[in-house]
């Protein structure tokens, strides 16, 4: 494959379909769940190299070809030491898993704000195992993204975004089970962003933020609305897992991103966000957080230092609650505004659970509830919801819930199900013109749902679409009369037919 220009759609699935085939010299020695841990790095650290190479040659045309000129920071978005770029890589023919691990260390040393422990992070990665990796075979793979070139004027950044993208998506479809942690499906995504709306300057904070599409979609919705610098330090998220986390900030980077916060660690437990010993509150929170995650850290929330037990603690074999208290303890309190996907059983579980939904209607920050169609996501075959919080409703919504029962709307897939733009676009319509739609939704007002003992099971407040007939008495008696007419008929021709068969006396 030649060197090629990628700036726009008409090849980008050609690109994704090489970056691809690079898993094909992995195939053998290396696990189909493990190519994540390969491919990803190496596919950031070629566009580093391709990037500062660029840069290079723009600095000498002006430095007139000074080379030490060239060299300045200034020029640079990262830093690249002397030894570690991939053309040195590329001339290695020994112990080249060796040189990668030395050039990634460099790079993260050359660039503690940006980059410290993005490649590290993958700690998985055997790149100096010779049994698993040999020469020859990183040789080939190098090789194999040598041909093409990923600068910025040979793969424009949403194009080189969006195939990070893919690439995520082909090993969430590879791993299957273990990809709902990492991978929400982007329809799913889009619909969230929609309907929570992140404004100019406003900030979006994902304590659970997985490989970071809750956070890129949000920051395109913002620039949608204004320049590319209006995320500039808005976007924060907190992820557990230190691979997926450094595969979100490498994905925040190559959709042009710059200034965003990633930190890694476990939030329930350890939330990083702190501001004069509370938690740092946002515009926008927006997840699909572990469903029903077990030992979440209840032992520590019966003294929350930072009091999201204001609630209750939910039991320590789910921590779906813990999520949502975490999350409304991090809204600001005029503009704050939540969209999180949940297993549909926090909607009417009892016992603990019970009495902190009950709790949380009681202060009525919830707003909307969705019940989405099964098997979207990875993972798990039962249907999720979405609940959209307010710190401040409008009062038209106040001391009501919209019911939307999105169950039927998605396309039936073979393995997994999926849903199209169009029927993203029905969803968003029916959760926010806020009104009753027969058979869809419901505006069910607090005390109608204190009836039901605090219960949000959608089914309860949203019935199934009947189609009613309206028919006058007189219709009625003209419909039977026919109906009765027709039955003599058949009557006759079977008495007929028996007679002709000899079953029956004339």
């Amino acid at each position: 494959m030649q060197k090629g220009s990628f700036t726009n759609n008409e090849d980008t699935q050609k690109l994704y379909n090489y970056i691809y085939q690079g898993c094909n010299i992995l195939r053998g020695p290396i696990y189909p769940e493990e190519y994540k841990t390969y491919i990803f790095p190496l596919l950031f650290y070629k566009r580093l190299c391709d990037e500062y190479t660029r840069e290079l040659n723009d600095a000498l045309e002006i430095a007139n070809g000074d080379i030490q000129y060239a060299l300045f920071p200034e020029f640079h978005r990262f830093q690249i030491p002397e030894g570690s770029h991939w053309d040195d890589i590329r001339a290695k023919t020994e112990n080249i898993g060796h040189a990668i691990q030395t050039a990634f260390r460099n790079i993260e040393k050359a660039n503690p704000r940006n980059l410290f422990t993005i490649f590290s992070d993958f700690d998985d990665a055997k790149w100096s195992n010779k049994e698993r990796l040999s020469d020859e075979r990183l040789k080939n793979l190098i090789e194999h993204f040598s041909s093409i070139n990923l600068d910025d004027a040979h793969c424009a950044v949403d194009v080189l975004g969006h195939a990070y993208e893919y690439l995520i998506k082909k090993f969430a479809d590879i791993t299957n089970k273990k990809a709902g942690e990492f991978y929400t499906p982007r329809p799913v995504v889009s619909l969230l962003v929609r309907i929570l709306d992140p404004k100019p300057g406003e900030t979006v904070y994902d304590p659970a933020c997985g490989t970071g599409g809750m956070l890129i979609e949000s920051r395109h919705h913002i620039q949608d609305q204004s320049d590319e610098n209006a995320c500039l330090g808005k976007i924060f998220g907190q992820e557990k897992n230190l691979t997926t986390s450094a595969i979100a900030r490498m994905n925040l980077y190559l959709h042009g991103a710059d200034d965003f916060f990633i930190m890694r660690g476990d939030t329930l437990r350890n939330p990083a966000f702190i501001s004069n010993d509370k938690l740092r509150t946002f515009d926008c929170v927006i997840s699909n957080p572990p469903f029903s995650l077990e030992n979440w850290g209840d032992e520590i929330w019966d003294n929350d230092q930072y009091g999201r037990n204001f609630l209750g603690v939910p039991p320590p074999s789910s921590g779906d609650f813990a999520w949502i208290e975490q999350m409304i303890k991090s809204m600001k309190s005029k503009t704050g505004r939540i969209a999180v996907v949940l297993p549909q059983g926090v909607l009417f579980r009892s016992a603990k659970e019970g009495k902190i939904r009950q709790a949380l209607l009681e202060t009525d920050l919830l707003d909307t509830v969705i019940g989405l169609g099964p098997n979207l996501f990875y993972g798990t075959g039962l249907s999720a919801c979405i609940l959209i919080l307010r710190m401040n409703k409008p009062e038209e919504h106040k001391g009501k819930v919209l019911f939307v029962d999105a169950s039927s709307i998605y396309k039936k897939g073979r393995a997994q199900n999926e849903l199209l733009i169009e029927q993203v676009e029905q969803i968003y319509e029916l959760a926010t013109e806020y009104k009753d739609v027969a058979g869809y939704c419901r505006l069910v007002p607090l005390d109608k749902i204190k009836e039901n003992d605090f219960n949000l099971n959608i089914p309860r407040y949203v019935g199934p679409l009947v189609e009613k007939e309206s028919i006058t008495l007189s219709e009625s008696i003209v419909n039977l009369k026919q109906s009765l007419q027709e039955a003599y008929i058949a009557e006759n021709r079977l008495k007929e037919l028996l007679i002709r068969e000899g079953l029956l006396n004339g």
